[in-house]
C-alpha cells in the first residue's frame, strides 16, 4: 500500500471517529432528540446520521430504549451503553489532542505569516 493510501484511510478514520464523537456528546446530554434534530445539530444529513448511529449501536456503544416521555414520537431515545460512556472519555482524550495539535500548527502558521508580513513591510519602508 502507498503512503498516500495510508495517509487517507488515517484521516477517513479521523473524521469518522470526530462524528461519533459529536454524536456521542450531543446525545449524552439529549438522549431524546429525533434524527433530524440531531443531524441538523451536526449539519450532516439524516441518512448519514442513521448510518451513524447503526455503526455506534453494532459497536454496542448505544443503545436505543423505549420512553414513553419522549418527545419523539416514535417514543424511544438514544442512551449511551457503559461502554459507550468509557469509549467516549478515549474519543474525547484524542479529539482534544488532535485539536491541540491543530491549534499549535495554525499558530505556528500564523506566527509565520506575522514574520513574513513583518518584513516585507519593512522593505517597502527601506525603499521609500
Amino acid at each position: 500500500m502507498d503512503e498516500s493510501f495510508n495517509f487517507m484511510i488515517s484521516r477517513q478514520a479521523k473524521l469518522q471517529e470526530d462524528t461519533y464523537f459529536r454524536v456521542m456528546r450531543i446525545l449524552q446530554e439529549n438522549p431524546d432528540l429525533t434524527q433530524r434534530e440531531l443531524a441538523e445539530k451536526l449539519g450532516i444529513s439524516v441518512g448519514g446520521l442513521n448510518y451513524c448511529l447503526k455503526a455506534l449501536m453494532q459497536k454496542g456503544l448505544v443503545k436505543m430504549k423505549n420512553f414513553a416521555n419522549s418527545k419523539n414520537k416514535f417514543g424511544y431515545v438514544y442512551v449511551l451503553t457503559l461502554s459507550g460512556v468509557a469509549e467516549k472519555a478515549a474519543i474525547t482524550h484524542r479529539f482534544l489532542q488532535r485539536k491541540v495539535e491543530e491549534y499549535e500548527a495554525l499558530k505556528a502558521e500564523i506566527d509565520a505569516l506575522k514574520l513574513e508580513i513583518d518584513g516585507i513591510e519593512k522593505e517597502g519602508a527601506q525603499k521609500v
